[in-house]
């Protein structure tokens, strides 16, 4: 039985395929396109994943769409006559694309795919919480949802127990936690649907000085997390703009200039809704594990995306066990739709992973095997040196120990937003110097942002303040009291950004200014190759975590072919670019041909 999940049409489209309920391939059709966040049909991805198979269209049962596209339209529709005539604008230019293609999704698919089988549209969270439940380790447990806007769903709850998930509450649209998270991500400058990990990562740098603000006049929320939001305030719902000249005045000012100067205003904002988010999070957590009685917790949707918050729920231990769909967003969704129809439609069993989860590691996109990468690399005449494995593990580390940055090309890209050793930046968490070379000289982007450790899975316990697997980057936990340093006095006087590059650990790379650090567990059994990388860094120099970054620069999506690595490798200022068995010194190449200037293209001279 051959099941594809599609997601597309509002943003991150991806496309999954599942085998008798086996998760077979899945990866976003940005991977493909090139256009980050890509919304178009995933037709690149589709195909994909079909090859990776062997499978033609004509071998597919069932296509799944991860949302009911009439139930949305209802909604869209219902929201302007709700606000009407304000917001005329944005209606007439949002009717043409639903008149003309939105709305009749299953001809589109039928005709994309030349298909003529059953399509079949489970709703937004159900969607979600499939991706969230099935893949899972647990035979049952809870699980929240939470996310801009499905149809009408922004946030649910619900339990899964063996192939059976029920939602048992969900509030709707347009009260929505994600879409207040967005909105201040555009007030404070940043790309909506982009921007929110900025956000996230400029929080620390402020003081929660809005909190009471937000909770006094943009939200009432309740002791069980539920919540309204002020809608005199806010402009998504009918409008092209998240806010309105009501919620500038109400914070002093109109919303920052992208790409101008952050000031400690951006910050305080950013902290101050992170901390509202956080304990939204946290009181949903409460009220779940009150209802359900589950020992286990479940999340996906954008929001849990948000691994500080998630990192809270962990501290808490408000749940026993938790997992997080790595794919959180709407990517995911195409994933959770397949599994869906498997499980629930279908009737199908599960079996449940005992050792992990059934996501394998998320290494499910494509894989360029080395005489594929070594016919790229004859055929541009680009010089490299062969290493075999235990070769490359020797050289990466002492590279590593060097204060070399080294790009990782390796085995099946990661389906996610997160690369999690095969599409990664790497650099030595130890060097004090790294966090400001790897963000001004490879990803040309802003300087605040901090970067994830990779540590060994056996020894995450000797460097954070956690003792549970992480192996998708999606929480947070701080450096060990022992590894922390103090700020001097005149350190803790400083404010905002002037507290960058102060030394806070012995692994000052990837401790955030609030000491925290976003942790990716490497587990020998899900990707030997990376454990075996950083064991020999281990063994060699004593440092069993590394810093992680994605294999792209600032407005690109991760790279996904062999040339797409060489091309970054070649306009950046990363040292060493290791492609499969392949090791290529910057030293040896020559200048790339149509070179770019990317400080220049992003404004970041």
């Amino acid at each position: 039985m051959n099941i594809l999940g599609i997601s597309a049409f509002y943003h991150d489209s991806a496309a999954a395929l599942i085998i008798d309920g086996k998760i077979i391939a899945a990866a976003q059709e940005e991977r493909f396109s090139r256009k980050k966040h890509d919304h178009r049909f995933p037709i690149n991805a589709i195909n994909y994943c079909l090859e990776e198979a062997n499978l033609s269209i004509n071998d597919i049962d069932y296509v799944a769409f991860y949302d009911k596209p009439f139930l949305k339209f209802e909604r869209i529709l219902e929201t302007y006559l709700t606000f009407a005539p304000k917001g005329i604008k944005s209606f007439i230019k949002a009717m043409p694309l639903w008149i003309k293609e939105k709305l009749w999704l299953k001809d589109v698919i039928s005709k994309e795919l030349n298909f003529s089988g059953k399509i079949l549209f489970p709703e937004h969270h159900e969607s979600h919480a499939a991706s969230a439940f099935y893949p899972s380790p647990f035979t049952d447990a809870a699980f929240i949802t939470i996310d801009g806007v499905g149809e009408w769903t922004t946030t649910s709850y619900g339990i899964g127990e063996n192939n059976n998930i029920k939602i048992l509450a969900d509030i709707k649209f347009p009260h929505s936690i994600g879409l207040l998270y967005s909105a201040f991500t555009y007030y404070t400058g940043f790309k909506v649907n982009s921007g929110e990990y900025k956000v996230m990562g400029l929080a620390p740098y402020g003081e929660p000085k809005y909190v009471d603000l937000i909770l006094n006049e943009l939200m009432d929320l309740k002791d069980d997390g539920s919540f309204k939001l002020n809608m005199k305030y806010f402009n998504f719902a009918a409008g092209l703009t998240m806010t309105n000249s009501k919620f500038d005045k109400l914070f002093g000012g109109p919303a920052r200039k992208p790409e101008s100067e952050l000031t400690q205003r951006e910050m305080d904002l950013a902290r101050s809704v992170q901390d509202v988010t956080e304990e939204v999070m946290l009181r949903i957590s409460r009220h779940v594990k009150k209802v359900t009685g589950k020992k286990n917790l479940c999340l996906a949707g954008g929001v849990a995306l948000n691994c500080v918050g998630n990192g809270k729920i962990l501290k808490e231990k408000i749940f026993d066990n938790i997992w997080i769909q790595p794919a959180a967003g709407d990517a995911g969704g195409a994933l959770g739709a397949a599994l869906f129809i498997w499980h629930q439609y279908l009737g199908n069993e599960r079996v449940v992973n005992q050792k992990g989860d059934s996501q394998n590691g998320s290494y499910l996109g494509p894989n360029f095997d080395n005489q594929i990468i070594k016919e790229f690399l004859n055929s541009a005449s680009i010089k490299y040196k062969e290493l075999s494995n235990e070769e490359i593990t020797t050289a990466i580390a002492n590279l590593l120990n060097d204060e070399k940055v080294i790009g990782l090309f390796n085995g099946r890209s990661e389906f996610g937003p997160r690369a999690l050793g095969n599409r990664s930046i790497i650099g030595d968490a130890r060097s004090q110097k790294m966090q400001s070379i790897m963000n001004l000289k490879i990803k040309f982007r802003e300087s605040f942002r901090p970067f994830a450790p990779s540590v060994l899975e056996e020894k995450v316990s000797e460097y954070f303040e956690m003792d549970v697997e992480s192996p998708y980057m999606l929480l947070v936990a701080d450096v060990k009291k022992e590894r922390q340093e103090k700020m001097t006095d005149a350190e803790q006087q400083l404010f905002g950004i002037e507290k960058l590059n102060i030394k806070r650990s012995d692994i000052p790379a990837i401790t955030h200014i609030d000491y925290s650090a976003r942790i990716q567990t490497v587990n020998k059994e899900t990707n030997p190759f990376y454990h075996a990388v950083i064991s020999k860094f281990d063994e060699l120099y004593g440092s069993a975590v590394i810093v992680n970054t994605s294999f792209n620069v600032r407005g690109e999506p991760i790279v996904n072919k062999p040339e797409e690595a060489y091309t970054c490798f070649m306009r950046t200022d990363m040292d060493y670019l290791l492609l499969g068995n392949f090791l290529l010194d910057k030293n040896e190449m020559g200048k790339l041909e149509k070179d770019v200037d990317w400080k220049k293209e992003f404004d970041l001279d």
